[in-house]
């Protein structure tokens, strides 16, 4: 029997955290004099009530945690936060139900970036500045499970990074505390950076640090509706292509380049893949709005690669209703959807790694088809790779492909047509943000959805957000038993 005492100490933990983070917001509320300030007061005062509580009982019993006590805990962390960070959304003056609330919340936490909320021009700051703080803290959370909880529960290939991590970064920082708190560094310089350069650029001091924290968490919450199109400014578009990248990479790397070694970006063949996919899909997206599209070059050149790269990396920012481009904008878009970034980023999908490690393995079986004698080892990086990854990521993308399926043949059934029901589960999925179509598109959002597919989705990004075996095995009875 699983002993859930260590799991619900971490939970507790997790819980005080999240209300002191509402003190933030109900802080900018007061301030401007919207009562919504006490809306986020008692949100938080009953939800580190009850943290505090979690902590006290299981103090004495929180010890180091298992790999099946490690499975329970990201699921349930996952899905507990959510709970009550729905609750400042739920209570204010937004009209929204706790189902419209828990979506945001979820979209938030998970960086997916979809969202049930209008009119956001005129929406309360406090309200704004949670849902951009929600992306942010859930960015931080996926850096933390990428680096030290999924290479350790060997999910989808994460197992290559185990060691390989370790081999990087214990000459410069020997401890995994070190580790984390580098990245916790790297991370909030790139956001103060960020901030700074979209203030500098035009954008009020206020929407520039909520950008900025919904961009390099690969989030896409905007203070606006219309996103960052709202500005109509190029150099606010090169700032967010330039942190979304920046995001995309793998962290771990970012802290040695910061620590004096700057070529680790460019030694590692992952980061060369995914700039190089980028810049495919870029170049072919400007080319079919001149073509096709008629668009004038600079044009062409500034909206497509922005839009590109908003949506491979998870994103979900907008500066133009894509949706309109023409038909071949949408198979490029709904492609790249599954992409995602660079393991050990802020981004999900089904990430570039996975794809290298499938054409490895890919080449290496052609070569004995030719010479079924020979031996043949597919590498990455320069390194063989380990026994039991390409089976596992094999694993992974069978089941991201039927998740898929299942959650677009669920809204199907729920009454969304094929565009949106498609859209919407891969978007949901691979936690990015906007879907195709009128209905869920850049120029739309998902308000209009019945309560019920609010719900499926939510599942969808949870599953998508911790690489869904995290999820699946716990509903496998093997799992539970002794």
């Amino acid at each position: 029997m699983i002993d859930f005492r260590p799991i619900l100490f971490v939970i507790g933990i997790l819980m005080s955290t999240l209300a002191i983070a509402m003190g933030l917001p109900a802080a900018v509320d007061a301030a401007v004099g919207n009562p919504d300030w006490q809306v986020f007061a008692i949100s938080a005062g009953s939800t580190l009530f009850l943290g505090v509580i979690l902590i006290l009982t299981t103090r004495a019993d929180s010890g180091r945690l298992n790999v099946r006590q490690a499975f329970v805990l990201t699921t349930l962390a996952w899905t507990v936060m959510p709970m009550f960070a729905a609750l400042p959304l739920a209570f204010a003056d937004l009209k929204l139900t706790y189902t419209d609330a828990f979506f945001e919340a979820m979209s938030g936490l998970t960086t997916t970036g979809s969202t049930v909320m209008i009119g956001l021009d005129g929406a309360p700051p406090g309200i704004l500045l949670w849902r951009s703080l929600l992306q942010w803290l859930g960015g931080i959370g996926i850096l933390v499970m990428a680096v030290s909880v999924l290479p350790i529960l060997r999910i989808g290939g994460m197992q290559l990074f185990r060691m390989e991590f370790a081999e990087r970064m214990e000459k410069t920082l020997p401890r995994a505390a070190q580790i984390g708190a580098a990245i916790a560094v790297i991370y909030l310089v790139l956001t103060v950076i960020c901030a700074t350069l979209y203030w500098t650029a035009g954008m009020t001091g206020f929407a520039a640090l909520n950008h900025a924290m919904t961009t390099v968490a690969t989030g896409g919450f905007s203070t606006h509706d219309a996103s960052v199109g709202h500005y109509e400014n190029a150099w606010i578009d090169l700032i967010a292509i330039t942190f979304m990248i920046l995001g995309s990479l793998p962290f771990l790397l970012l802290v040695q380049v910061a620590r004096g070694q700057p070529l680790a970006l460019y030694r590692d063949s992952q980061v060369r893949w995914f700039l190089g996919i980028l810049v495919v899909f870029a170049v072919m997206m400007i080319i079919g709005l001149i073509r096709i599209a008629d668009w004038d070059f600079l044009q062409a050149v500034r909206h497509g690669t922005f839009n590109v790269v908003s949506i491979m990396t998870g994103t979900g920012y907008a500066t133009d209703d894509f949706g309109v481009w023409g038909s071949f904008a949408f198979p490029i878009f709904f492609f790249i959807m599954f992409i995602g970034g660079c393991a050990g980023s802020t981004t999900c999908g089904i990430k570039v790694f996975r794809f290298q490690v499938l054409y490895e393995t890919a080449k290496s079986q052609l070569r004995r088809l030719l010479m079924p004698h020979g031996v043949f080892i597919p590498y990455y990086n320069g390194k063989p790779i380990p026994e039991g990854v390409p089976e596992s990521v094999m694993s992974f993308f069978f089941m991201f492909v039927t998740t898929f399926a299942i959650l677009a043949m669920g809204l199907g059934l729920l009454g969304l047509d094929f565009v949106t029901a498609a859209s919407g589960a891969a978007t949901a999925i691979a936690n990015v943000g906007p879907g195709l179509g009128p209905v869920i598109g850049p120029a739309s959002n998902f308000s209009t959805l019945p309560d019920a597919a609010k719900w499926l989705l939510a599942l969808g990004m949870l599953m998508g957000r911790l690489e869904l075996f995290t999820v699946l095995i716990l509903f496998t009875p093997s799992f539970w038993r002794t």
